[in-house]
């Protein structure tokens, strides 16, 4: 069952969860979604907003929150794999690449290991733009199971 793409939302509970099981969202990152995160996170970085400010970066332009990239990543697990119900014990990210405004994000999950004594999944988490990759990392979850 290996290479599995999960599509759908909901709940796939852990006895049902196998490792290459993986999920894709695509997501195109916009002057809004920086805008609404930046409101959420309290991150008003001129890096964020301001052409001009941007322009003396290292980017040389305006950039996406790096979290907001991630937050991709979230929504994958919360949602698709494995789903409802999940819960996050720890990400690790590295952000590699930067998002520009009017980007289309691509990010996927991965299930790299199952611990099933203790409820516990790994997932590899990778995000690209194109054909370059901008995230990576990998996070580690409760899954749920059946009742």
């Amino acid at each position: 069952m290996d290479n599995i793409v999960i599509e759908g939302t909901g709940t796939i509970f852990l006895e049902d969860l196998r490792v290459g099981m993986r999920s894709r969202i695509a997501k195109t990152i916009g002057d809004r979604e920086i805008e609404m995160f930046g409101e959420i996170a309290e991150d008003r970085n001129p890096l964020h907003f301001s052409d001009e400010a941007a322009k003396e970066t290292i980017f040389g332009e305006r950039i996406a929150h790096g979290m907001l990239t991630a937050a991709l990543f979230s929504g994958l697990i919360g949602e698709k794999l494995p789903g409802h119900g999940t819960i996050y014990l720890g990400q690790n990210l590295r952000f590699v690449a930067p998002v520009k405004p009017g980007d289309k994000v691509v990010a996927e999950v991965t299930i790299s290991e199952i611990d099933s004594d203790r409820n516990r999944v790994n997932l590899d988490c990778e995000a690209w733009v194109d054909d370059k990759v901008v995230v990576t990392g990998d996070a580690r979850v409760i899954a749920p199971i059946y009742n």
